[in-house]
C-alpha cells in the first residue's frame, strides 16, 4: 500500500515543505540517463540520477522510488486514429468533474497498455460485436484470460468494433495510470540530495505487435537529462541493512535485482561497517551486461565488499545462473549464515527468487546435515529474524 511521507523542512530554512506522496509528487530534475549496457547487447538498462533539492525527501538503503509515468504517444495517437476522434475533444476524467483533452487524458491519466475481464465485461455492452459477447460469457473465463495476456486497449478497439460508443464512454472504462515503483539504486549518504535508479527497458513483441514497458519506455526514450519527472518515496520496511554494522551480508541481485544492493553498497562504505558483504551476480553476457562493474571492483578493492560471485548465463555452453554459483559455494555460504549472515534477494519472483530459494533450502539441507523439513524450518527462523529478506517482482 502506498504511503503518505511525512512532512519534512529544507535545510537551512524555517519553513514547512509540502509532504510529498503519490498524490503529490514531487517533480524531480534529471540530473544523468545513461545506458549501462556495452554495445551489442539485448538489453538496455537505464541508470537514472534524479535531484531531491528543495523537497525534503529521503530515504533509507531498500526503500523504492515511485515514477508516474506517461503512455507511449505513438499508441495514444494510434487509439485516436483507430476510432477517429477528435484529440483536442473535452473528457471529463473523474467524479469532480474535472475535464481535459482526450489526447492528454490518454496520456497521462489512464492504462491503455492493459486489459482486465471487467473492461472487456464492460466493453461487450458497447458493441454488437458477437465474439466480444461470447469471450466474456461465463462459461468461456480460460479462454477471455488467454485473450486479456499481452493485449492493450488497441487490441480490444480494432479486434471488436463497431463501436456504439463514444470517446467519453470509454474512458470511464479505463483504470487510472498507476506510478511505477523502482528500488533504489543509492544510498542518500553517499549522495545528498538525490536519488538513483535502475531501470530494465520492456520490450517485446506480442500479437504481431511491438510492445512497450509504460515507465520504463518512457524513461529510456523520452526523458533526458534536465527534465522533470513526478516522483515520490515508498518506504519498505521488510527490505533494509541490518542494525549493527558488524553483522555480514550476502546479496543475490541479477539484472536491475542489483539495484538496491549498490544501495546497501554504499551505505555501508560511508558508514564505515565491519561486516562482511557478498555479492551474486548474473546476466547474460559480462562483456556488455555487468552493470556497476567497475564501482563494485573499486568498492572489493577498497574491501567494502568481501567478495563477488558471477554468472553469466550465455557466456557458457550450459547456461549458468546465480543459483547455481549459490551452490558451487555452499559450504563458504552456509559458513556465514551459521555465524549470523543476513541473506537478501532482489529480482523476478516468477523464476529466478524461487530458483535461489530452492537452492538455500539444499545448501542448508546438505552443509547442515539436516532433513529438508528441518532446512526449511531453519530459512524460516532467518526469516522471523529478518535475516532472509526478498525483494521481488
Amino acid at each position: 500500500m502506498l504511503t503518505e511521507l511525512k512532512k519534512s523542512e529544507q535545510p537551512n530554512e524555517g519553513k514547512k515543505v509540502p509532504a510529498y506522496s503519490r498524490t503529490n509528487p514531487f517533480y524531480a530534475k534529471v540530473i544523468k540517463n545513461i545506458n549501462l549496457n556495452g554495445a551489442g547487447s539485448s538489453k538496455e538498462t537505464r541508470h537514472l540520477e534524479l535531484s531531491l533539492e528543495g523537497s525534503g525527501l529521503t530515504y533509507e538503503p531498500g526503500d523504492a522510488l515511485g515514477i508516474i509515468p506517461e503512455n507511449d504517444p505513438e499508441l495514444v495517437a494510434a487509439i485516436i486514429e483507430e476510432m477517429n476522434w477528435d484529440p483536442n475533444e473535452a473528457v471529463t476524467i473523474n467524479k469532480q468533474g474535472e475535464t481535459i483533452p482526450l489526447k492528454e487524458a490518454l496520456t497521462k491519466q489512464f492504462e491503455i497498455t492493459a486489459l482486465s475481464r471487467k473492461l472487456l465485461q464492460q466493453a461487450a455492452e458497447l458493441t454488437d460485436n458477437e465474439e466480444l459477447k461470447r469471450l466474456v460469457a461465463e462459461e468461456n473465463a480460460e479462454e477471455l484470460k488467454e485473450y486479456i495476456y499481452g493485449r492493450d486497449l488497441l487490441d480490444m478497439l480494432k479486434d471488436f468494433g463497431p463501436w456504439k460508443a463514444s470517446s467519453q464512454d470509454i474512458i470511464g472504462l479505463l483504470r487510472k495510470l498507476m506510478p511505477r515503483l523502482y528500488s533504489i539504486a543509492s544510498s542518500i549518504s553517499a549522495h545528498p540530495e538525490e536519488v538513483h535508479l535502475t531501470i530494465g527497458a520492456v520490450r517485446y513483441t506480442a500479437h504481431g505487435r511491438e510492445r512497450k514497458g509504460v515507465c520504463s519506455v518512457y524513461v529510456a526514450e523520452r526523458i533526458k537529462e534536465g527534465d522533470t519527472i513526478p516522483v515520490f518515496v515508498q518506504p519498505n520496511k521488510h527490505f533494509s541493512l541490518p542494525e549493527s554494522k558488524e553483522v555480514d551480508i550476502i546479496m543475490v541481485g541479477p539484472g536491475t535485482g542489483i539495484a538496491p544492493f549498490r544501495s546497501f553498497i554504499e551505505e555501508r562504505s560511508v558508514n564505515g561497517t565491519t561486516g562482511k558483504t557478498w555479492l551474486f551476480f548474473g546476466d547474460q553476457h559480462e562483456a556488455t551486461d555487468f552493470l556497476y562493474k567497475d564501482e563494485l571492483e573499486a568498492y572489493q578493492q577498497k574491501g567494502v565488499v568481501t567478495k563477488i560471485t558471477t554468472a553469466f548465463s550465455r557466456d557458457t555452453e550450459k547456461k549458468v545462473y546465480v543459483q547455481h554459483r549459490m551452490l558451487e559455494n555452499s559450504k563458504e555460504l552456509f559458513e556465514w549464515l551459521e555465524k549470523g549472515a543476513y541473506f537478501y534477494v532482489c529480482g523476478d519472483k516468477q523464476y529466478m527468487a524461487k530458483d535461489v530459494h530452492e537452492a538455500l533450502i539444499t545448501i542448508i539441507e546438505q552443509e547442515g546435515s539436516m532433513t529438508r523439513e528441518q532446512a526449511e524450518a531453519y530459512l524460516n527462523d532467518m526469516a522471523k529474524q529478518k535475516r532472509y529478506q526478498r525483494d521481488v517482482y
